[in-house]
């Protein structure tokens, strides 16, 4: 497999260079940006060949924010946002945004090297296959999404929450299941953010979004009536 490239964007040399240190074992092509303005440029010209971005949320000229937003305007590349903030507000902002994973510094390298490879895993090893719920046709390969023949946009994030519920059709799922399932790791968060992901899911299926039930006082159910 040709080696992964993943943008790197943080105003702090320090910073950058241990995240580059910790990828370059692991093979992956690091390009770097050092504010949100050289990131966007960046971004812009290269964005066929990058697998990853990696954003700081606070940095001068543009920040994190206006970047992400320039990036979902383009591309479907996964996101992982590191904030120095804990805020639950920022988080659900960024999943909001689109962001796919959230990391609060400081933080353990091998961790974030270790929710990389779990993401672009996921990405890049779906398996070749079609299924149709209804109209809702989900492409395993291509991970697209498309109702009625037309295609749908999701974040990674939003993909896999929907891959869960399709794959548990019929089949009540708590918050905090789909919290270790989808998220892949324990998330401290509120989980509010299943919420948020939700709701935004509903809205891109259009009718077909009240297949997703809510269980009260449980979570969610996917369940065509």
């Amino acid at each position: 497999m040709v080696n992964q490239t993943i943008l790197v964007v943080d105003d702090e040399k320090r910073m950058r260079t241990l995240i580059r240190d910790f990828l370059n074992v692991k093979n992956f092509q690091i390009i770097e940006a050092a504010d949100g303005e050289e990131a966007i440029e960046i971004f812009l010209e290269k964005k066929e060949s990058i697998d990853l971005v990696i954003l700081d949320v606070m940095m001068p000229k543009v920040d994190g924010w206006t970047v992400l937003r320039t990036i979902r305007q383009n591309s479907k590349v996964p996101v992982i946002m590191l904030t120095a903030r804990g805020e639950e507000q920022d988080e659900l902002f960024g999943f909001e945004l689109g962001v796919d994973e959230y990391i609060s510094k400081p933080f353990s390298p091998k961790i974030l090297v270790a929710r990389i490879e779990a993401i672009l895993k996921r990405v890049n090893g779906e398996k070749e296959e079609k299924r149709n719920y209804d109209g809702i046709v989900i492409d395993e390969s291509g991970r697209t999404v498309s109702v009625d023949g037309k295609k749908i946009e999701l974040s990674l994030r939003e993909y896999e929450l929907l891959k869960y519920l399709l794959d548990n059709e019929n089949v009540a799922l708590s918050r905090d299941k789909i919290l270790n399932n989808v998220w892949n790791y324990d998330y401290y968060g509120d989980s509010r953010t299943i919420d948020s992901h939700i709701k935004k899911i509903r809205h891109k299926l259009g009718k077909k979004g009240k297949y997703i039930e809510t269980i009260r006082g449980i979570g969610y159910k996917f369940e065509i009536k």
